[in-house]
Formats: structure tokens, C-alpha cells, sequence
């Protein structure tokens, strides 16, 4: 089984008060985006255990990856003996950027499981398996390309997606934020709602995305508990805005910034223009010029 699962962004973040089960209600604008990530499932043949092997982007644990709890989560789920995968990951989104890369991986590896066994699941214990694997994999085991997400993850109501000619352009900075550690900063802060936009009209944002961006910007939750923990994710934004004259969101817990454009070839132009500016403030980062689509980014550097 071959795979290419793709990343997404957070147009909106609400996150609401850690309830008794540790865990916080969320409120997300998913929309996926063309960046994917490569993998290829086989049977193990003559092998006791799932294997796994990772290449590409550097800093993916194997003993921890997704993929590989992934796999044992569905056989329980099915409750049988079911022989061994052997697994390839080709690493093509950043990670621990706010994309969603491991939890695409997580739901295309338990859709390849079932494949390669002939098996299938209800879509209550599918449900059931992607809420175990993490808060985002439900989004990527629905399919959808643009959904809002409630609850833990498990609550997906499919909107309209926006037109594929939209771009984005992705900066991912040489650093990496716990997710956990964002979400434990922002329970140490004061109440986020009176420096965050609410987003309640997701429809008209889908439909003029590029117009909604402004709007956009401070829709999410998590930027003051991110900012604080990495002062220089302010200090990008503010270059960001600043050469591109346009407003520059975060996906998720951080740290990847994007801004939004009415094509892809105009997020390359921006992507170049940037990356030829020499700026001291983006050295090191990750820049990928995609569409919606994709799998894989109009323009990369490096």
C-alpha cells in the first residue's frame, strides 16, 4: 500500500477550559493543505513485530512514531491475530510545526493496516481508534478537506472547501514547541478571549479566504502561550508582515506561520522574495509554497 498523507493548518483555534479528564474542548477551522508526507506498507514477511524505517526530514522517532501505534491500536481494535507490517516513512512536513504531519500519518496507516489485512472496522470503533491515536486524527480519517472540529477531535462537521487556486505559504522556524508545553502555558495565563478573534461565520471565511485573512490572524487561542514560550515567533511574524505587507496566522500550537494568497505561483514569488532578503530573523526556517491539493509543495527551500 502506497500512501501520500497531507498536512493541514488551523484557520481558527478556541480552546476551551481543562476539564476533569485533562484534556481541553477545542473549536478548529481544519483545512488541508497540498503538502504530504510519503508512506508505503508491505507485510513483514517472516517477521514477530511491525518494523518501521523513517528518511527525509530530520528529528522523527521511530520508537515513538504514530505509525507504528497505529498499527497495534487497529489490531486490538479487531481483536485478532493479524500478521506484520513493515512500514516506510518518507518525512515531507515539518515536524512539530502545527500540521498535523504525524496524525496524517497515524490515519493513513491505519487505513493501509486494514487494507493490507482485508479487514474493516465500524465507523464508530474507527472513530474510536483515531480519538486514541490523538486530538487530530479523526480530521484525517474523515477525509475531508475543510471541517470544523469540536470536542477532542471527534466531533467533525465537513464544510465547503475553498477554491483551489488559493496558495499558502508556510514558514516553519528552526525550533520546535511542545504542544503539551503550549497547552500548560496557556492554562497559566490569563483568559485569551479578550486578545483573540472570535470566528463564528465559517463559511463566508472559506469562501473569500484571502479576504478573511486579516480577520484570521488573531483567531487563535494559542498564540499569547506560544509567544511566551518562543519570543522569536513574534519577532518572525513581525518580519513576515513586514516585508509581505499581509497578515501571517499560526497553525495550531506552533511554529509554523502562513500567510494566504490568491494563487500558488503568488506564494512561490513571496517564498523567493523572502528567502533572496537574507533577513537574520528567518534564518534557518523551512519555507514550502503549496496549494490545496498538492502532494507535494510548488516550491521548497531549502
Amino acid at each position: 500500500m502506497h500512501a501520500r498523507p497531507r498536512a493541514k493548518v488551523n484557520l481558527t483555534l478556541r480552546v476551551g477550559e481543562r476539564g476533569r479528564d485533562g484534556y481541553h474542548p477545542l473549536e478548529s477551522v481544519f483545512l488541508r493543505i497540498g503538502l504530504a508526507d510519503e508512506l508505503t506498507v508491505a507485510f513483514g514477511n517472516g517477521l514477530g513485530t511491525d518494523v518501521l524505517t523513517v528518511s527525509g526530514l530530520p528529528g522523527a522517532d521511530v520508537s515513538e512514531n504514530i505509525i507504528l501505534r497505529a498499527f497495534d491500536t487497529t489490531r486490538r481494535a479487531l481483536g485478532q491475530e493479524l500478521p506484520p507490517l513493515v512500514a516506510h516513512l518518507d518525512k515531507r512536513i515539518p515536524i512539530a510545526g502545527g500540521l498535523g504531519g504525524g496524525s496524517a500519518d497515524g490515519a493513513a496507516a491505519v487505513d493501509c493496516a486494514l487494507q493490507m489485512w482485508g479487514a474493516a472496522l465500524s465507523p464508530a470503533l474507527l472513530t474510536d481508534v483515531a480519538v486514541e491515536l490523538g486530538a487530530d486524527v479523526p480530521f484525517f480519517a474523515a477525509n475531508a478537506a475543510a471541517a470544523l472540529v469540536r470536542g477532542r477531535g471527534e466531533q467533525i462537521e465537513v464544510l465547503r472547501e475553498p477554491s483551489n487556486d488559493i496558495g499558502l505559504l508556510l514558514v516553519t522556524p528552526a525550533l520546535a514547541l511542545s504542544t503539551a508545553a503550549v497547552f500548560a502555558r496557556f492554562d497559566q495565563l490569563p483568559s485569551p478571549t479578550e486578545h483573540t478573534r472570535v470566528i463564528s461565520d465559517h463559511a463566508t471565511v472559506l469562501a473569500d479566504l484571502v479576504g478573511a485573512a486579516s480577520d484570521l490572524r488573531d483567531a487563535n487561542d494559542l498564540w499569547p502561550a506560544a509567544i511566551t514560550l518562543a519570543p522569536e515567533l513574534a519577532t518572525l511574524r513581525d518580519e513576515l508582515e513586514r516585508q509581505t505587507q499581509r497578515p501571517w496566522l499560526m497553525s495550531g500550537s506552533g511554529s509554523t506561520l502562513f500567510a494566504i494568497y490568491s494563487s500558488a505561483d503568488e506564494s512561490v514569488a513571496s517564498a523567493r522574495s523572502l528567502v533572496a532578503s537574507e533577513s537574520e530573523a528567518l534564518g534557518g526556517a523551512l519555507f514550502n509554497a503549496v496549494d490545496l491539493v498538492g502532494p507535494d509543495p510548488h516550491w521548497r527551500y531549502p
